[in-house]
């Protein structure tokens, strides 16, 4: 397996994109009660907003950020990798590619929310600097607010 490339989704990204995010929040669907939210988002609208970068693998897309410019801070809004391509290390490389994007945009921290359910998700963010910062009731889902300072 080559070394991943990310780069901005094109339109031409978009199934792709869809269908590493249908597949990786299918098995959180029983656990909430309802689709998560990642899976009902408008991807052609997000590309178009050019805030969606796609991770290359051997010349296909295997994984992706929604990154979203605040005041405050730069959202890590979704990520998201490929069935084929879990276990081997691109979900921390995209990890770093949020932190690193954050930081040459100027900011000192990244924030994320990840739902109370998935409980495994809240753990690994936890144990790689990303601290709980609220629990709140959004859209019809527990969300939990994390974010991490850079340094």
């Amino acid at each position: 397996m080559s070394a991943p490339r990310l780069r901005l989704a094109v339109a031409a990204d978009r199934a792709a994109v869809e269908e590493i995010v249908e597949t990786a929040y299918a098995p959180y669907v029983a656990r909430i009660g309802r689709r998560p939210a990642p899976m009902d988002e408008d991807y052609a609208a997000l590309i178009a907003e050019k805030v969606v970068q796609v991770a290359e693998v051997d010349s296909g897309v295997r994984g992706l950020l929604v990154l979203v410019a605040q005041a405050d801070a730069l959202l890590l809004d979704n990520i998201a990798v490929a069935q084929d391509a879990r276990g081997t290390g691109l979900g921390r490389f995209l990890l770093q590619a949020a932190e690193a994007e954050a930081k040459a945009r100027g900011y000192d921290v990244i924030r994320l929310y990840t739902n109370a359910a998935m409980t495994e998700n809240i753990a690994l963010y936890g144990r790689i600097g990303y601290v709980e910062t609220r629990r709140v009731h959004e859209r019809g889902f527990e969300r939990v607010y994390m974010e991490k300072r850079l340094g």
